[in-house]
């Protein structure tokens, strides 16, 4: 079993971290590729391609013209202790073992814009390109059309080699529209969640984050590789509902006190 999460856009390059180490990115070769590309682009053309602030368009401009090979320790972190975003508070990657972390390296992967795949222990440098974003590369129009089918195939053949062949899905739709479910050819479990409000279940972004990142800590923590056994989740008062579940979309509810 095998589970997919997506990036953040915030960042932690400055705190100290728990490790010492990192791995490399298996498509880092792909991803210097579209730095390349990324560079040509002045601060104005990355506030419009990617409808930021001219703030965020200097400060990723910088980020660009700073990305640089080879990734260290000194100039590169763990994408795990890099990423801040909702997702990741509920991950808590600090609260994780070493024995955790050597789980996860082996069944969790962040889909990425500009890395394409990483492992949690993958060292990355700072930068933002949401895999939605419209950037041409070549005779690519846009990145989902740059990974095509990279992606599913990488997950594919790392899934073959586990005894339950079956992927996880714990990311945004934006990320995953990315896996090419024909080429993965392989099971598929997206797991929702629902927080009570106004008198109704429904999706809240926030809250929904957090808990996939909360459901991978939580499948890391306890070793999980049966897709069955995830519907155990519990942690923050949320409960699996068989009756508003299908087999490939379990519900997970949540009524706050």
């Amino acid at each position: 079993m095998l589970l997919v999460l997506s990036p953040a856009k915030s960042l932690d390059f400055e705190n100290p971290l728990p490790i010492s180490s990192g791995t490399q990115p298996e498509f880092l070769e792909s991803a210097a590729h579209l730095n390349r590309i990324l560079r040509t682009l002045s601060p104005e053309d990355l506030s419009d391609l990617m409808a930021i602030s001219p703030a965020l368009g200097e400060l990723n401009f910088q980020r660009n013209l700073n990305w640089t090979l080879p990734f260290t320790a000194d100039n590169a972190r763990p994408a795990v202790f890099a990423f801040t975003g909702d997702v990741y508070q509920g991950l808590n990657a600090r609260t994780l073992s070493t024995a955790d972390l050597d789980f996860a390296q082996d069944h969790v992967r962040i889909l990425s814009g500009l890395y394409g795949l990483l492992r949690p222990l993958d060292l990355i440098q700072p930068y933002r390109l949401e895999m939605g974003t419209a950037l041409k590369a070549g005779k690519f129009r846009s990145l989902y059309a740059f990974w095509d089918k990279k992606l599913a195939l990488a997950l594919r053949e790392l899934l073959l080699t586990h005894s339950r062949q079956t992927l996880v899905n714990l990311a945004s739709t934006e990320y995953f529209r990315a896996v090419d479910l024909r080429a993965l050819e392989l099971p598929v479990i997206s797991p929702v969640f629902r927080d009570y409000k106004n008198g109704q279940y429904k999706i809240i972004s926030f809250f929904a984050k957090k808990a996939r990142g909360s459901m991978a800590a939580y499948i890391i923590k306890n070793r999980i590789d049966c897709p069955q056994d995830i519907l155990g989740f519990d942690v923050d008062g949320y409960r699996y509902s068989k009756t508003d579940s299908t087999p490939d979309n379990p519900v997970f509810l949540r009524k706050q006190a």
